[in-house]
């Protein structure tokens, strides 16, 4: 499978703001591979703005059609205004493992449950149309065996497929190459071995 993911480091954010009313939202958005990390990207929200009136928040920490490793939270804002409304951006956007949290800091005029819910929105949204993706593709180990002089064909070949090595492992017998092939892409080595003149094993 493979589908966008913030191109980010694990410490990065990505920042928009928007003011309605005279309130403050600060989206922030980061790389979320797992609940854990959007843990810590809600503490690093919440120690950055202590004083904020609500941090609100969503994720999506799987693939995007994820229905496991997602949440969302109002924080203190009237029930269904700020979480979902991220969530539903977030989940309309394709994106996985990504997860926000917008802050907002109140500007004294109430917005109303409706005019909430698209602030809250617009700012997600706002964060994602600038935000840096990269496509994050699923991958199953493969153990390849070819001899001494096929190494450097086959170190060729595999990358020409998306197929980064993992792992080389020497012996007396050639050489065992950990490969991490594309989950999405069927396993077919039969031109490699053609190309190795046969001296090819799958080992699992």
């Amino acid at each position: 499978m493979r589908y966008p993911i913030p191109d980010l480091a694990d410490t990065d954010i990505h920042v928009a703001e928007l003011d309605v009313e005279r309130s403050r939202f600060i989206a922030w958005v980061g790389h979320a591979p797992s609940a854990t990390r959007f843990e810590t990207l809600l503490a690093r929200a919440r120690t950055a703005y202590p004083d904020a009136s609500h941090h609100c928040s969503a994720f999506i920490a799987g693939p995007p059609d994820e229905q496991t490793a997602i949440g969302f939270s109002d924080d203190g804002e009237p029930g269904g205004t700020a979480g979902r409304p991220m969530f539903q951006v977030l989940e309309g956007s394709g994106l996985g493992q990504t997860g926000c949290v917008v802050i907002r800091y109140f500007g004294g005029i109430k917005l109303g449950t409706g005019g909430l819910a698209r602030a809250y929105a617009r700012a997600v949204q706002k964060a994602l149309e600038t935000l840096p993706r990269r496509d994050f593709v699923e991958r199953r180990l493969l153990r390849l065996k070819v001899d001494f002089a096929g190494e450097a064909e086959a170190r060729t070949w595999l990358a020409e497929h998306d197929a980064p090595i993992e792992a080389a492992d020497y012996t007396a017998g050639g050489v065992t190459l950990t490969v991490r092939w594309p989950s999405d892409t069927p396993v077919d080595l039969a031109p490699l071995a053609a190309r190795l003149k046969g001296q090819l094993t799958l080992l699992d």
